[in-house]
């Protein structure tokens, strides 16, 4: 027998619900028994704890409950073979491992050799790596195991082969960006032709704080072809029936969306999770009329329904007719209820308050930025008195410049738009539209502007948004210098400003709500720089 039949679970687990996590593939492993007559069901990398446990693994208590909840699912294992991901602790040595299970009886274990240590990887701070490969023989087929970053280093795919493997099986925690399909496919495809052998290849799915998990667990025939495909964003059994005697057939009928397409349902898979395992009953958006609030809406709709979002309009003194018109328009276009709370009384009780320190001064950015802070205190009494968290709306371009207000703009729980380039807001509210015109074409028309002063554009402090994203992809994604920016053909003023701006702005970045991270080099865990840092 060189034939096999193997359950790939692609399923959305919740980092430290052990629980929750354990009954997931309890369910997973009967249907996968039961409906689907697998003779092998495998889970992703570490999968009882979700990913990345981070600290958690420093608990003993923690540990203890996942050695619990492996026992647990050993038990559930009759005439199955199953491969599950977990912490194992050994003689005070913790490694990053997944166990192959039959029978109740653990057959053997597999410790993740290449342990990540970058971008929004930190696996040296918790795990030691493991050092031999591991083959098992099912259905007369040896099987090679391997975790997730494994394959990005030759060493063990070279080890696993060199003992014996005929079938890879690679189980990830692999985040979403915004070209890794593209990247995981030519890797697995460069390796399964080198070595004439099939990959089979299970990832998470789902949000976890800013990391999203896109699934796209597949199979890879011995030719580097793509035969079987999970899909991206949903939870999925998918069962593949392999035959070693024969090389499995290319898929004919698999569309792979467009990457603007993958963004924007991974923004909306982040923020549903997000909202539902951290347990708040919706969300509130501030709506100015602009683009970047009527995006944010939107996603917060198509990940939670019109019923958990509310909007709320803040016009001021400086607030345009057609702004409120538009808000009000996205509002009614996506059936979302929303309230129009003018901060016109608390600005002015705050310039009163104000007036006799700062009366021979000119207007200038103080005065901006108390109206942006009188609305976030109005918002965040909303949340206060809901339970609804508040969805900041500000873009990646802004908060690389400081092109925000701390304390005001920047205030709330989850900032959705927080890796998305400016120049991309526009593209993702175009594809959103195709799918129905719900944005109004005004709202894309107009010259951004943050409407705190009179006739106010935000290319009165910026270069055009065309020339900014540019420059930032130059200097964060490719860690480029000023000197080799200006090469491109940039001004070396606004290359100067601009990179001036975003060292200046640390501070501020440091204190933003965490959002969805789709790029290479986000802020977050993937931008570590100190505040305080003379390096000029």
């Amino acid at each position: 027998m060189t034939n096999i039949r193997i359950v790939l679970a692609q399923l959305d687990f919740c980092v430290g619900d052990i629980a929750g996590n354990l009954q997931k593939h309890i369910h997973a492993l009967q249907e996968a028994r039961e409906k689907l007559a697998c003779d092998f069901i495998i889970f992703p990398e570490l999968s009882l704890t979700g990913y990345p446990p981070e600290d958690l693994l420093l608990r003993p208590a923690f540990l203890e409950d996942v050695r619990q909840a492996s026992e647990q699912f050993i038990l559930q294992t009759d005439h199955m073979y199953a491969l599950i991901g977990y912490p194992y602790l050994k003689e005070q040595i913790l490694h990053n491992s997944c166990a192959l299970i039959h029978n109740k009886h653990v057959l053997g274990r597999y410790a993740k050799q290449c342990l990540p240590n970058y971008s929004v990887f930190d696996e040296y701070r918790y795990f030691i790596p493991g050092q031999q490969p591991y083959v098992a023989c099912i259905n007369n087929i040896p099987i090679g195991f391997v975790i997730c970053e494994d394959i990005w280093q030759a060493g063990p795919i070279t080890q696993t082969i060199a003992a014996g493997a005929r079938l890879i099986v690679v189980t990830n925690a692999s985040p979403f960006e915004t070209d890794k399909h593209e990247k995981r496919l030519a890797i697995l495809s460069t390796y399964a032709k080198q070595y004439r052998i099939p990959i089979v290849y299970v990832n998470h799915v789902g949000g976890q704080d800013e990391i999203i998990f896109d699934g796209g667990s597949m199979l890879i025939n011995e030719e580097g072809e793509l035969c079987q495909f999970a899909g991206f964003y949903k939870e999925k059994l998918l069962p593949i029936d392999i035959d070693l005697s024969t090389t499995q057939k290319k898929a004919r009928d698999i569309s792979i969306p467009s990457q603007m397409e993958r963004i924007y349902q991974g923004l909306v898979l982040s923020v549903h999770d997000y909202i539902e395992k951290n347990k708040f009953p919706g969300v509130l958006v501030g709506v100015s009329g602009g683009i970047d609030s009527a995006l944010t809406l939107a996603i917060a709709v198509d990940a939670l329904g019109k019923d958990r979002v509310r909007a709320v309009m803040m016009p001021s003194r400086y607030s345009a007719a057609i702004s409120l018109e538009d808000g009000i328009a996205i509002a009614d276009h996506l059936g979302v209820p929303y309230d129009i709370i003018s901060i016109e009384p608390a600005y002015q009780a705050f310039l009163d308050s104000l007036a006799p320190l700062c009366a021979k001064k000119k207007l200038d950015s103080t005065e901006e930025n108390i109206q942006s802070r009188c609305r976030a205190v109005l918002l965040m009494a909303l949340s206060n008195q809901s339970g609804y968290l508040v969805l900041t709306t500000g873009n990646r371009s802004e908060l690389a410049v400081g092109y925000c207000t701390i304390y005001g703009d920047m205030a709330g729980g989850f900032a959705v738009l927080k890796d998305i380039p400016k120049t991309m807001v526009y593209s993702l509210a175009d594809y959103r539209n195709q799918l129905s015109p719900i944005i109004p074409q005004r709202t894309i028309d107009r010259p951004p502007t943050a409407e705190l002063a009179p006739n106010q554009t935000d290319e009165d402090c910026l270069p055009p948004y065309s020339i900014l994203d540019n420059i930032l992809h130059a200097y964060l994604n490719r860690g480029q210098s000023i000197d080799e920016i200006i090469a491109q053909g940039f001004d070396r003023h606004t290359v100067a400003k601009v990179i001036h701006l975003i060292h200046k702005n640390e501070y501020k970045r440091r204190q933003a709500a965490i959002g969805p991270r789709i790029n290479y080099k986000s802020f977050g865990k993937d931008w570590r720089y100190p505040i305080t840092n003379g390096f000029k």
